[in-house]
């Protein structure tokens, strides 16, 4: 497993509620690359929850769309937007658990149209909430001029190759 480095880190403006490490509000992910698949460990905590010791299903779904989004970013070497995303609640998930384990990867690419799975289990692995994420993608010249977005690396500099 290789950590992904954020291609926007040190970049003025940039305050993804996902993403990024000094949005105090925000969830504050980080991503790694596991063969075809890009996982965070994320730690729930008491401030995201909805009812008593449950984590917010729009944190959820905001886990879910995060882990897509980057998904695109490390296997496509490009970004997006969600057009369209679907959530399934199978179980609920606990801010008292350790840690959740979010998982995306690329289920279908019809030229700029992308359906990322992903995947939030519990600590044992179990899975509580499943989205299926469709996702319009730019061109690497549009991700680039409008997102700032160059390629998505990981810490040992290797590039996956597009799909």
């Amino acid at each position: 497993m290789k950590k992904i480095v954020n291609p926007w880190l040190g970049m003025d403006g940039y305050f993804c509620f996902g993403c990024a490490p000094d949005n105090e509000a925000g969830v504050k992910m980080e991503f790694y690359e596991d063969g075809d698949e890009v996982v965070c460990f994320w730690h729930p905590e008491p401030k995201y929850q909805g009812w008593t010791h449950t984590l917010h299903g729009g944190i959820q779904a905001t886990l879910l769309d995060e882990i897509s989004a980057w998904t695109i970013a490390r296997k496509l070497q490009t970004t997006g937007v969600t057009s369209k995303m679907e959530l399934r609640y199978l179980k609920p998930v606990h801010t008292t658990d350790k840690y959740l384990v979010v998982r995306g990867r690329i289920a279908e690419q019809r030229r700029n149209i992308v359906t990322v799975e992903a995947c939030l289990c519990n600590s044992a692995g179990e899975p509580c909430t499943k989205a299926s994420c469709t996702y319009f993608t730019f061109s690497k010249e549009k991700a680039l001029s409008e997102l700032h977005f160059s390629g998505c690396e990981t810490e040992d500099g290797e590039v996956e190759p597009a799909i």
